[in-house]
């Protein structure tokens, strides 16, 4: 590759991404190991600041290009404005990467309409907005061309849309929706060439550091973000083409393919249909010696602790 940025087996060159929340965090990983790989770079965050300044200044000093968006992805006119901005400097838009998120923990009893409200729309609304309008970017794209186009679709769910953490009833909901988005987008999307899947991320941030522990003093640290970004600039590639509607569990050295919902028992009435009695001796029976806490979750996903 040309311009300072070293060879990878994950080439991007002449791609151009956008990640949201990017200014430090997770989404500055997924940045920097998207410009790394090749690609042209535009940065979303809440507001310009030194921060966003230095994340800009190392894609840069990769050798790669970037542009910077402010606003919260959760209004329709920051969604409007990163594709805008993509096209407008680097000529068209071939990754998206949906990262930007926020949390507002609270037991459901103590939750605030504000609290769920806010946790959804950055979450759940901040990804569809871009999600839409990159899929009517892309689709336009391919009518245009009768063919289809290069589109990679990284939507950022979490093992809390999975478990259902009794304090985080509006990030589970929001993380479970984003979750749902992405298989449709991958169906949706997939006769035009876009590949849709999510990652359900463990790394150690400033909205994450209270749940782990500190980072070690020596060593690889199994919580680092750039575990993670490896994996989106996998999925962002065209090594990845055959990979699509699928949601990864990702930190350290391990990613662990979640498989889909499977059904534990099925159960028949004798006749036509049901009545409330053999409803009662049925799934009674059945759940008679199952422990309360046992619920539709992966919990499963401990077991990758």
């Amino acid at each position: 590759m040309s311009g300072g940025v070293r060879e990878s087996a994950v080439d991007l060159a002449g791609k151009v991404a956008i990640v949201t929340g990017a200014g430090a965090g997770l989404g500055k990983a997924e940045a920097l190991a998207l410009a790394a790989a090749g690609a042209s770079v535009v940065v979303n965050d809440l507001a310009d600041s030194d921060v966003v300044a230095a994340t800009l200044a190392e894609i840069r000093a990769l050798g790669a290009k970037a542009e910077f968006v402010a606003g919260s992805i959760a209004e329709r006119s920051t969604a409007d404005a990163l594709i805008r901005v993509a096209n407008e400097a680097f000529g068209s838009v071939e990754i998206v990467v949906n990262n930007a998120g926020i949390t507002r923990d609270r037991m459901l009893f103590n939750m605030s309409d504000e609290d769920f409200d806010a946790v959804v729309a950055v979450h759940l609304r901040g990804h569809f907005l871009l999600t839409r309008n990159a899929a009517a970017y892309w689709r336009a794209k391919s009518k245009e061309s009768g063919a289809p186009v290069y589109g990679r679709l990284i939507n950022t769910s979490s093992e809390a849309g999975l478990l259902g953490p009794p304090g985080q009833g509006n990030y589970g909901a929001a993380k479970a929706g984003i979750t749902a988005l992405t298989l449709t987008a991958a169906r949706a999307l997939a006769k035009v060439g876009v590949r849709a899947n999510a990652i359900a991320p463990r790394a150690r941030t400033a909205m994450t550091e209270a749940s782990f522990s500190a980072a070690p003093d020596a060593g690889v640290d199994p919580l680092s973000p750039d575990h993670v970004a490896r994996l989106v600039a996998y999925l962002a590639s065209p090594a990845a083409d055959a990979v699509s509607g699928q949601l990864f569990v990702v930190y350290g050295p391990m990613v662990a393919l979640m498989a889909a919902p499977v059904v534990e028992r099925r159960f028949d009435a004798e006749g036509d249909e049901w009545n409330p009695e053999a409803l009662a001796d049925t799934l009674g029976g059945y759940f008679a010696d199952r422990p309360v806490n046992q619920t539709f979750s992966a919990s499963a996903l401990y077991d990758l602790g």
